[in-house]
């Protein structure tokens, strides 16, 4: 419980109970990296003796580091914490309170699932999940780590749970990402399973293993590849199309026409990561022309400044959307040399001819 501050709220002090020298190493980490981390990630000073911590920094600041530390406390008490459970948490809650303080709450937009509550973060996640509530067809498009499905996928369970919606779809191209995975025994889910990792892992958050297992079971939610979405009506459902850039235009024309009544689809995909066989086509990037101006329908568009994983991954994409670029701006230069260097050969032999 945090006590009064004593320097107009930039310094408080936390006192974490019970008094448990195990689970008080566990939360700092070996050499204190847990501490470190969160130093590092929320900008903040902390000091400890036993279970007496000192924060220092920005009142927000200090704020967030406090409700980080209560939490991953109270997780010592089940399990054994780890750089990535700590740098999770930061992800998801850490950095959300940040935004709490930085962001009007007019307006926010909150979903409510049977484990969590969900606050996208940033205008762009906003806008999203508000034309996903709007719209019954809706495109994500944006680079990894941008939230494009586990957004998708709580805004699917908040509809079933407020009975919107009887059922959830999962639907996904199984096209390889530039490797063979081989054969895969099993029965269709369990064939696709690999590609819907993402989506089953923000189930499990959001309502639970064994309620996933029982709603997939009596076949609420369904797990269903795209090419098996042929001649189906989809009425009453939410339908969530992931990795769509590697549709072909044929299959996302097929998979925007099964939408039946009182349904919701929304598709997400990233247009620089494309796997499908060279000189096909993306299914995603020709929709995207064909229904620009068609009413009814959201698109939102994520760029690198709205990852929410680790802050490399948007380093990482500004790297390589700067490499393309000037890839793109060379191609293009050698392109013009040498449409240059055709006209003046065509001048020349035109002027040897006179």
């Amino acid at each position: 419980m945090s006590q009064p501050s004593s320097q107009a709220n930039r310094i408080i002090t936390l006192s974490l109970e019970p008094n448990d020298p195990q689970r008080l190493a566990s939360l700092c980490g070996q050499q204190d990296e847990h501490l470190k981390l969160i130093e590092s990630r929320l900008d903040v000073t902390l000091r400890n003796r036993g279970n007496i911590f000192q924060l220092a920094g920005a009142a927000n600041r200090i704020k967030a580091a406090a409700n980080v530390l209560e939490h991953l406390y109270r997780e010592t008490a089940a399990n054994e914490l780890d750089p990535d459970t700590v740098h999770l948490f930061l992800q998801e809650s850490g950095l959300e309170a940040l935004a709490e303080e930085e962001e009007p709450e007019d307006g926010e937009v909150i979903m409510r699932t049977p484990r969590t509550m969900i606050k996208p973060r940033g205008m762009n996640q906003q806008r999203y999940v508000s034309s996903i509530r709007e719209h019954d067809i809706n495109f994500g498009i944006g680079p990894a780590g941008t939230g494009k499905t586990y957004l998708a996928v709580a805004a699917a369970v908040e509809a079933l749970n407020q009975q919107e919606v009887r059922r959830i779809l999962l639907v996904r191209p199984a096209v390889e990402a530039g490797e063979k995975l081989g054969f895969l025994p099993g029965d269709l889910a369990q064939k696709i399973d690999p590609y819907l990792r993402p989506l089953y892992d923000a189930l499990y958050e959001m309502i639970g293993f064994e309620q996933v297992a029982k709603l997939i079971e009596r076949q609420v939610i369904e797990i269903a590849p795209l090419a098996y979405m042929r001649g189906r009506t989809l009425n009453n459902a939410y339908i969530i199309l992931d990795e769509s850039q590697n549709t072909t235009p044929e299959q996302m024309k097929m998979f925007l026409t099964r939408i039946g009544f009182g349904s919701t689809a929304v598709i997400t995909g990233d247009v620089t990561q494309v796997d499908l066989p060279r000189g096909q086509r993306s299914g995603l990037i020709q929709v995207l022309e064909v229904l620009k101006d068609t009413p009814g329908i959201g698109v939102t568009h994520f760029a690198a400044k709205d990852v929410v994983r680790h802050p490399l991954v948007q380093r990482i994409i500004e790297a390589y959307d700067s490499f393309e670029s000037e890839q793109e701006a060379k191609e293009r230069a050698v392109r013009e040399e040498r449409q240059q260097a055709r006209e003046e050969r065509l001048q020349k032999r035109e002027d040897s001819l006179q």
